[in-house]
């Protein structure tokens, strides 16, 4: 009954946001409408990077890589079948199609991600983050000299398929997915690894089968996410998906607290209105402020909450210590 009733909380949510998208986001100023798309995509990449980072306990520092995997594939898929049929991605067929191609661009991303994890993972610590950070460039350059996808000139004229629905729709997914692994088997299984591998692998959990798990389902996690991206931003290049952006992703799981989903939900909406907010300075200044600010602000946080703001606690832990310190 407890499963069914959370479900049916999650579909009750889901229909909200696609109500709201019909009902409201078509009449949107379009600049804060772009905020709220980048901040449910923003939203996914962190909670995804999280389910390596804060629950398993690795450090991955390559993750825009795999998102530029799922959309450079997702990006493909459309413009090819938008070039021998316009008609093809109109109407319900479309969207159906949309949905089905960021499917297999996740899995794309998770086929390079158990690739890479698997010889990776058996490392740890600065090891395993310099690894990943190396194949995160590796798929970058890959993608650079592959003429077949633009080269260095990117993807251009993406159909523009990204709607509110589907973004926070996959937003929903994601959080409901790792919420879910989370509270099983395998959930636990990451959490003993994060606390000590030594001790997991002592009681039969095999540490390495258990990190690329998590590994690969956060590439194909991200790969949806960058297919997400590339078909609301309608154009797509390898710089996009450089070491900032990866740095983008960590910086958000650190600060919303590495082991909390609502956490990195937070601090993604958090820093993606915030970078917004403080662009006006750079027209106002004629200087780039905004990116001085935005790190002094981050490096306050990590000397006054090293742990992030959530620490690895949840929404409904907050409630409980709330009603805990009113008894």
């Amino acid at each position: 009954m407890s499963v069914l009733k959370s479900m049916s909380s999650w579909l009750a949510v889901g229909a909200l946001v696609w109500i709201l998208d019909f009902a409201v986001m078509g009449q949107m100023n379009p600049y804060f409408f772009s905020v709220i798309m980048y901040a449910g995509i923003n939203v996914i990449l962190a909670v995804s990077l999280n389910l390596v980072n804060g629950f398993t306990g690795q450090f991955s520092m390559g993750h825009a890589g795999f998102m530029a995997v799922g959309a450079y594939v997702s990006a493909y898929i459309t413009t090819s079948l938008q070039a021998s049929n316009p008609e093809l991605l109109m109407g319900f067929q479309g969207q159906v199609i949309f949905v089905c191609t960021l499917f297999f661009a996740g899995l794309m991303a998770a086929a390079v991600g158990y690739i890479v994890g698997l010889p990776s993972l058996r490392l740890s610590g600065d090891y395993l983050a310099i690894v990943t950070l190396g194949f995160g460039e590796i798929i970058r350059v890959t993608l650079l000299n592959i003429e077949a996808v633009g080269g260095a000139r990117g993807i251009p004229g993406v159909p523009p398929l990204s709607s509110f629905g589907w973004v926070y729709s996959f937003m929903l997914f994601t959080i409901f997915i790792v919420w879910r692994i989370l509270h099983s088997a395998h959930g636990r299984a990451f959490l003993s690894v994060r606390e000590d591998e030594i001790a997991a692998q002592s009681m039969g959990v095999n540490t390495t089968a258990t990190k690329v798990k998590a590994f690969v389902l956060a590439s194909f996690l991200a790969g949806v996410g960058g297919g997400l991206f590339a078909h609301y931003l309608q154009f797509i290049n390898p710089t996009t998906f450089d070491l900032n952006r990866s740095f983008e992703i960590i910086i958000m799981v650190v600060m919303g607290g590495m082991g909390s989903i609502t956490g990195s939900v937070f601090a993604a909406a958090f820093l993606t209105v915030l970078r917004e907010a403080l662009r006006d300075l750079q027209t106002v200044t004629h200087v780039d402020l905004r990116m001085v600010i935005y790190s002094l602000f981050l490096i306050i946080l990590m000397l006054t909450r090293p742990s992030g703001v959530f620490g690895n606690m949840e929404l409904p832990d907050l409630f409980k210590r709330k009603k805990r310190q009113e008894v």
